[in-house]
């Protein structure tokens, strides 16, 4: 049996194993069918939860500060931001106001006012740049919440602050942006794990909108919402990406931000790139490997790139929607457990197995 140089590079499986946990299980897993081969771990993110976690362990001297904020029912709650040794600062808007911190959903009152008050206090301790995460969100506020906490003014036809969440969009008469605070000076970069603009039907509310609770006639009420907000703030809501995380891209696009592929910048900063080159195969994984996979998450990077430096390339999902074309080995952890896995220890266990199975077969 040949020795090889295997690279585990998985998302998180949201619901039951963030993606240290899931490279931990995927790794057990394999030692036990192939002890000899030399593992790389290397967890990912997109933009969502653990994005702050893999910037964390990919630069040394990395510092994480916290600071209570208003989360995304209104409750405090403890958000961490990391200041990276160049000056930069990384936010996680899943950490500060994401679908995880509710205790029930919350569609249309649910605010992103959180996140503005993390990148409030990262700004204020002098970060040069920002990258923010934006995966996550149980919001659909279009990042206005956001965007009051930085200093705008979202007032009604009374001139009267407008409520919380996509409810106070509905009331919305004007939007003063004239208060933000200023960007930081190299700027901010907005970390999208999706493309989707903020209207229609491949937008925030009814692409998205679903999974944080709402109802199809929610659906159609959060999109008002939103079409009101986006016809008074000049930012074109067609823009890729504007979408994402109830529209917080395009709140934060008005401030002054950009968009990048959440996916992209995490690969870069634990240098996927340099492992993939010197790896015999690699092992890749989500919760779930559907339609969405493709628009920008981890996995369709992982994909590519291993493309690109010839290593085949294993995938193990919880379960597999789409098409796995361009898999050398494929294996759903729902298929060999019988059902959805949700309990971490259970997760854990049959991630392993689905490791050690694909691992047998590449037997020399």
């Amino acid at each position: 049996m040949s020795r090889l140089r295997v690279v585990l590079a998985p998302d998180s499986f949201k619901g039951s194993l963030d993606a240290s946990e899931a490279a931990a299980a995927l790794a057990a897993g394999w030692s036990r069918s192939r002890p000899e081969d030399e593992i790389v771990a290397l967890p990912l993110a997109d933009g969502g939860e653990g994005t702050l976690d893999a910037f964390e362990r990919a630069v040394p001297g990395s510092i994480r500060h916290e600071v209570v904020v208003e989360g995304p029912d209104g409750r405090p709650v403890d958000a961490p931001w990391l200041a990276l040794p160049d000056g930069t600062a990384v936010v996680e808007l899943a950490s500060s106001c994401g679908l995880g911190l509710l205790t029930s959903p919350a569609p249309h009152d649910a605010t992103t006012r959180g996140l503005g008050d993390v990148i409030r206090a990262a700004v204020g301790a002098g970060a040069v740049r920002l990258l923010v995460g934006l995966g996550g969100s149980g919001s659909t506020d279009g990042g206005a919440g956001a965007l009051t906490a930085l200093g705008a003014r979202i007032v009604d036809s009374l001139g009267e602050p407008v409520g919380p969440g996509n409810h106070g969009l509905t009331t919305a008469a004007r939007v003063d942006l004239y208060g933000l605070i200023a960007l930081p000076p190299d700027g901010v970069v907005l970390l999208v794990d999706v493309d989707s603009p903020l209207l229609g039907p491949d937008g925030a509310a009814a692409v998205f909108g679903p999974q944080k609770g709402a109802s199809a006639d929610d659906v159609l009420a959060l999109e008002r919402g939103l079409e009101r907000f986006a016809s008074l703030v000049d930012v074109d809501p067609a823009t890729p990406g504007a979408g994402a995380a109830g529209g917080t891209g395009f709140g934060l696009l008005a401030w002054g931000a950009r968009l990048q592929p959440g996916a992209v910048a995490v690969a870069e900063a634990v240098r996927l790139a340099e492992a993939l080159a010197h790896g015999d195969v690699v092992v890749t994984g989500e919760g779930r490997f559907d339609g969405q996979t493709a628009a920008g998450k981890t996995v369709s990077l992982v994909r590519r790139m291993a493309d690109a430096a010839g290593v085949p390339i294993v995938l193990v999902a919880g379960s597999v929607e789409a098409p796995d074309d361009g898999f050398a080995d494929v294996v759903s952890t729902t298929q060999l457990a019988g059902d959805v896995l949700e309990s971490t220890t259970r997760a854990s266990f049959w991630l392993g197995e689905a490791a050690a199975l694909a691992a047998g077969r590449w037997a020399r």
